[in-house]
């Protein structure tokens, strides 16, 4: 049986990671017509982490061998692409002026969370075993 804890953790990589995805990509479309190749890389930046989160949390559902690894790898994946589109000019956004470093804290604390639940919670761990 999978622990309560590990599989939300597998379900917010399911579910929450592809709609974030989605939601900033609706708003993205429209933009690579007039900003051009970086709006497209980020976005497929962000697709490919999207994925990879889709993947970590079947692993972990599944109980994978690769699980683990899979997981931290598709938390830091995701979080580094949505830093670097909060941080540089080429993603469109409609944040307030100054409010970039909020979004960069909440990030960071975000994965950063889940990266250490991943590397200290004993359901972890016990799952991966």
């Amino acid at each position: 049986m999978i622990a309560p804890m590990v599989r939300l953790l597998a379900l917010l990589l399911i579910v929450w990671e592809p709609l974030n995805f989605a939601a900033a990509a609706a708003g993205a479309f429209n933009a690579i017509s007039v900003r051009g190749t970086p709006v497209a890389v980020v976005l497929l930046a962000r697709f490919g982490a999207a994925g990879l989160c889709i993947a970590a949390g079947r692993a972990l559902l599944d109980r994978r061998p690769s699980a683990p690894l899979l997981v931290r790898a598709a938390l830091g994946i995701s979080g580094i692409v949505q830093v670097i589109a909060l941080v540089t000019p080429w993603f469109p956004s409609n944040r307030i002026p100054g409010d970039t470093s909020l979004y960069v804290i909440w990030v960071v604390v975000y994965y950063g969370a889940l990266l250490a639940f991943t590397r200290r919670s004993a359901e972890f761990k016990a799952m991966t075993t």
